[in-house]
Formats: structure tokens, C-alpha cells, sequence
């Protein structure tokens, strides 16, 4: 995420800061009697009408969770609705920005292993959009003259940029890879889907404060608390030396931990809006 010097351009692209959810077989027995075999063939079993009657067992899926092995495949592509009814996430955001970390409501999906969390922070991090918007909030810092000490011109124009791709970099392998895989978090965002505006909005913007672990159960975000604070760290250290303040850098850790709640609570309501923009069905 960008830095406390693109909030405003970030919170109104907040967008910026990976599918969905018995049959009957014959069962051939062969039995055999002394010396003559002797072939048996039993009735058709209905499987689905027995294992309907048992309880659910760890690891058993079901139709919608063989469809939902790919952890990526929950908004692969998706504009449509889910078998509930309810609009479903895209890959991206009006086609452009990126939104891979966010699953539709209803949907199950399996672990991410660490390569997975890692791929998915690149992903996020050097997608084309982040050069495209890096461009962008480079020349409002500039031209406010964020840091003095950038000077202007192409060589100060080229210093907000890099330092605004490290910062966004830096962020997103904390919050989305290193830390997530450190405490065995999922570091996707699950749509909520259901329920009033207070309370989607709600449940949005306390993402940053409530996660789930590998498995499923909730439990504190401490990819996002830690991994925010961590990332603010480390970009003080290729910023200017009067930036190196712990001010300073509680300043970026809350600017980026509200950026990202921002970004939460508006991804909770993308497929909302991308249903009454587009008419997706």
C-alpha cells in the first residue's frame, strides 16, 4: 500500500490494496465357495442415500468443494452469482485493478500453501496496475513536494516512484506472504455477502483485525497488525534519515492498516456494485 502521502488517492482506490462451492454405482461382489467360484452380483447401492445418513466426516466434499480445490478459482473469471443467489468477486475491478485475494461469499476453499501466499503477494505487487498507479500518486507527491529531499524533475520524479513501488512491495509480502505463512493464516478476503449495510460494512473494515487461520477458525490478523508495522519499518530505512522516527513510521503503520480496512469494506461490496454497473447474472 501506498504511504501516508497517497491516502487520498488510495482511499478513493482503495480497490487497490486468489472455484465457488452423490451418484448412484453399481457395486460388482465376487464370492468365492470351495473349489467352484461362484459370481454374485448385488443389487445397485444407492451411495448417496447411505452416506446421506452419516455425519460429516473431515475431508469429505461435496459437489461445490471439488469445485473449489483451486485456491485461486473462487473470482477466476467470475461475473455471475453463486448457487445462492449472491453476486460473485472478479479477478479485477472494473477490469483493471487487481483483486485476487478476495473469495465470494459462500464459497469453501482449501489451505494456501506458502508458495501460494507468496505467489499471491507478487501477484498483487507487480501486477501491470501497480506501475500504472505508481506512476500516478509519484506525480501527486512531487508536485506537493512530499519530500524535499527527492528534488524535482526526472531524477525527483523517479525517486517518489521507485520508493512508492517498494512501499507497495513491501506491504503486500509482509500482510500477504511472510506473515500469513509465519502464523498460519489464510490471507484472502472472504466475502461476508449477507445482511444489512451497517453490518457488511462492519464486518469489512474489521478484517484488519480479524482473520482466519489455515483451517478456517477465526482468530486475531496478525498478518495485517504485524506485517503493516513491519512494513513501515522497513521502508524507513530507504527513506531520508529524518523520516527514521518512530513517529514516523506509527504514521505509515496506521495510515496503511486504515487504507487496507478501506479496502476491505469496499471489495465487500464490489460485487454489488459490479452487479448494478454491468448487470452481471
Amino acid at each position: 500500500m501506498i504511504r501516508s502521502r497517497f491516502a487520498p488517492v488510495l482511499l478513493a482506490l482503495a480497490c487497490t490494496t486468489p472455484a465457488l462451492h452423490a451418484q448412484q454405482a453399481s457395486v460388482p461382489v465376487q464370492t468365492a465357495a470351495n473349489d467352484n467360484a461362484v459370481v454374485a452380483v448385488a443389487q445397485p447401492v444407492n451411495l448417496a442415500a447411505e452416506s446421506s445418513s452419516l455425519p460429516d466426516a473431515p475431508g469429505r466434499n461435496t459437489d461445490s468443494d471439488q469445485q473449489s480445490q483451486d485456491p485461486h478459482a473462487a473470482n477466476a473469471g467470475q461475473t455471475g452469482h453463486t448457487a445462492t443467489g449472491e453476486p460473485q468477486q472478479t479477478q479485477r475491478i472494473l477490469g483493471i485493478m487487481p483483486n485476487f485475494s478476495a473469495v465470494s461469499a459462500d464459497t469453501k476453499l482449501p489451505p494456501m500453501t506458502s508458495k501460494e501466499k507468496f505467489v499471491l503477494a507478487a501477484k498483487n505487487s507487480f501486477d501491470y496496475s501497480s506501475f500504472v498507479l505508481a506512476a500516478f500518486t509519484a506525480g501527486f507527491a512531487m508536485n506537493g513536494n512530499s519530500y524535499p529531499e527527492f528534488h524535482q524533475g526526472v531524477k525527483g520524479y523517479a525517486r517518489y516512484y521507485w520508493h512508492g513501488l517498494a512501499d507497495t512491495a513491501s506491504e503486500n509480502f509482509m500482510v500477504s506472504g511472510a506473515m500469513p505463512v509465519v502464523f498460519h493464516q489464510d490471507p484472502r478476503y472472504y466475502t461476508l455477502g449477507h445482511g444489512g449495510f451497517k453490518k457488511r460494512a462492519l464486518y469489512g473494515a474489521t478484517r484488519i483485525f480479524v482473520s482466519r487461520s489455515d483451517d478456517g477458525a477465526a482468530m486475531p490478523n496478525y498478518s495485517e497488525i504485524i506485517g503493516a508495522g513491519a512494513a513501515a519499518g522497513i521502508s524507513s530505512l530507504y527513506y531520508p534519515t529524518r523520516y527514521r522516527t518512530w513517529t514516523k513510521v506509527g504514521q505509515k503503520w496506521l495510515t496503511s492498516a486504515l487504507i487496507d480496512g478501506a479496502g476491505y469494506t469496499f471489495k465487500e461490496f464490489w460485487p454489488d456494485i459490479n452487479h448494478k454497473l454491468f448487470h452481471t447474472h
